[in-house]
């Protein structure tokens, strides 16, 4: 059973419809016991980096995520989900994350040419690398953006990038815990090969 964590900020009725789409056996829930009873955790999130921390310290979900992933259940975050999974964020102010994969999230406006409109919003094509997530991708394969920040992090977490006036990380991946910064949900067929193969995954894939 994968579990879609629900603490308050994010896209679930739309994950929910895809991993349903696919036949996937995954719940929305916030109980620390279905979560850790789940297989895998899925970490949505939509809106601003600062109050989707906030709420997953006050809910100690935080907590519940953490204790998980160091026992070597697979998590993947989503959009601001991923964003979570991070040391810390520079969004309006400094805000720690989940520090579940070292490096931070940064404006896309100090990287890309003054002239792009901000958000990165619509569909892009992914520079890939070879990692079972991505397995049934073809290439070229393009997903679906929408954000204003991007990671910044060590190049061997970087699994997928996209070209958007500068290369911008857009899939990561560090042992068991993986995030999409783009949106599998809002991405066709190719979000929905992602989901199945998120649903493949085992923790010997990833070692």
């Amino acid at each position: 059973m994968i579990a879609v964590i629900d603490y308050g900020v994010g896209n679930l009725f739309s994950l929910g419809c895809s991993f349903k789409a696919i036949g996937a056996d995954a719940v929305v829930t916030a109980d620390p016991k279905v979560i850790r009873d789940a297989e895998k955790l899925v970490l949505p999130g939509v809106g601003a980096f600062k109050d989707a921390a906030k709420q997953l310290k006050e809910s100690g979900l935080d907590l519940v995520i953490k204790e998980e992933c160091a026992k070597g259940k697979i998590l993947m975050g989503v959009c601001l989900g991923m964003q979570l999974l991070f040391d810390k964020s520079f969004e309006y102010g400094e805000w720690e994350g989940l520090s579940l994969i070292p490096g931070e999230i940064r404006p896309i406006a100090e990287r890309i040419p003054e002239g792009l409109k901000i958000p990165h919003m619509g569909w892009n094509a992914l520079s890939m690398k070879d990692h079972p997530l991505l397995k049934y991708l073809p290439d070229p394969s393009h997903v679906y953006f929408v954000h204003s920040y991007s990671a910044i992090c060590r190049e061997e977490y970087v699994i997928a990038s996209t070209e958007y006036g500068a290369d911008l990380t857009a899939a990561v991946a560090k042992g068991n815990i993986l995030g999409c910064q783009f949106h599998p949900e809002k991405s066709g067929e190719r979000g929905l090969d992602i989901l199945r193969a998120f649903c493949e995954l085992k923790e010997e894939d990833l070692c």
